[in-house]
């Protein structure tokens, strides 16, 4: 009884496959003629077309009658595994390997036109989605085509200013390095004059002898000519 319904349901499934095979092949054709016939606007969604609510139902008769082939094989499984059919057991095991075969044929094939199909739709939607902006683009107004040159405009100044930015920035960076080398130089510099004053401390001494003897020399000198102007004026209001 179990093998009965395991053979039917297979037929069935072969049948279904078939069609939903033919469905697959001849959509993209049929696809073709419709958007042929409607190239306005109120072209039908793909999703509501005719053809595509076939393969929804389709694929959904074609899991269920798999899902109770599967039941079935299980059942089967179960038959053989249970106890009192010891004798049959290796052709029934066998009998149940073929039916599994071909529930995993069908169920691999179903996946695979499954797949194409929604990888012809969606390749059909995409060009349909194409040829649309396209013939929207060619059947634009004047005013749609000034501001799209006006867009691509600004864009272009974006693009300059964009330019200029970077430019800036760039000359900036390369100031700071300059000045940032140039400060390692002066460090450098300093630090070598510091090396050179403690290592020589004898020229340190002599430049404040020299310091010390202009100041003295200084304040004799201004104190000889206070004399000597104090001295004229004595002479002077004598």
């Amino acid at each position: 009884d179990l093998r009965k319904q395991a053979r039917q349901l297979e037929n069935e499934l072969d049948l279904k496959l078939v069609s939903f095979s033919k469905l697959c092949t001849s959509y993209s054709s049929s696809r073709d003629g419709r958007r042929d016939r409607y190239s306005s606007d109120t072209t039908p969604l793909l999703n509501g077309s005719s053809q595509d609510r076939m393969f929804e139902t389709m694929a959904v008769e074609i899991e269920q009658l798999l899902g109770k082939l599967t039941g079935i094989n299980d059942k089967m499984a179960e038959y053989t595994n249970s106890a009192g059919v010891p004798s049959l057991n290796a052709a029934l095991m066998h009998t149940l390997q073929r039916h599994r075969d071909i529930l995993q044929d069908y169920t691999h094939e179903f996946h695979k036109t499954k797949a194409n199909f929604l990888a012809i739709r969606e390749r059909e939607n995409l060009l349909g989605s194409v040829r649309k902006d396209i013939e929207s683009y060619k059947s634009g107004s004047g005013v749609n085509n000034r501001r799209t040159e006006l867009f691509l405009k600004e864009h272009e100044h974006l693009r300059n200013s964009d330019r200029l930015i970077e430019e800036t920035i760039s000359i900036a960076m390369a100031t700071k390095e300059n000045m940032t080398s140039q400060r390692g130089m002066l460090k450098s510099i300093q630090s070598k004059m510091n090396t050179l004053a403690n290592r020589f401390p004898a020229v340190n001494n002599l430049i404040q002898r020299i310091n010390l003897r202009k100041r003295r020399d200084s304040l004799i000198l201004g104190g000889v000519v206070g004399v000597c102007t104090i001295l004229l004026l004595l002479y002077a209001f004598h």
